[in-house]
């Protein structure tokens, strides 16, 4: 828990920063792209984000890494400081928290979405415009196929959870019966 709190302050700091540059997006794709590369490549994921390898070994390839990817001097200065700061072990909550701070400053906000099948695109556009109508905001869908789901879909927004499984339903329909309605 103690680590992500400090993703958080760490992210949150880095997206005050690019807001006063106005590059919110910006460094949110040269995160991303970074991110990407720590997930495709093991070899540089070790060297960067074990703490075993000294510091300006760690900087060496992330120096490298900056010049490759063409990221901004802000961007290298923050990562940097993460080596210093033994911190580069949160790299993908500091990403995680950053997308999710650009995102509901853009008045986004994601839905994790649990489905039984497949949902055709009709659907998906149907759950979105509920979905928005009932946030309020404009929402993004990040769908997953749950194959323990009998039916239906539920969907996370926040802290709201819109339960449309079948054995919700069925539960429902039960409750009803017995009270008799």
């Amino acid at each position: 828990m103690r680590n992500a709190a400090a993703a958080r302050r760490y992210a949150k700091a880095l997206f005050s920063l690019a807001q006063d540059a106005d590059r919110v997006a910006d460094v949110r794709g040269e995160l991303e792209a970074l991110a990407q590369v720590f997930r495709e490549n093991d070899a540089v994921r070790e060297a960067v984000l074990t703490p075993l390898h000294p510091a300006s070994e760690r900087r060496g390839v992330l120096a490298a890494l900056s010049q490759q990817l063409g990221l901004s001097a802000a961007l290298k200065n923050f990562v940097s400081f993460l080596v210093d700061q033994r911190r580069l072990v949160s790299f993908d909550d500091i990403v995680a928290e950053y997308a999710r701070l650009s995102d509901e400053a853009s008045g986004i906000v994601r839905a994790d979405v649990r489905a039984a099948a497949a949902l055709t695109p009709d659907q998906e556009a149907s759950l979105k415009s509920a979905l928005s109508r009932r946030t309020g905001h404009d929402v993004q869908l990040d769908i997953s196929i749950d194959p323990t789901l009998l039916g239906g879909a539920v969907a996370q927004v926040g802290d709201l959870v819109f339960d449309g499984s079948l054995r919700t339903q069925l539960a429902q329909l039960r409750a009803n019966l017995t009270k008799g309605q």
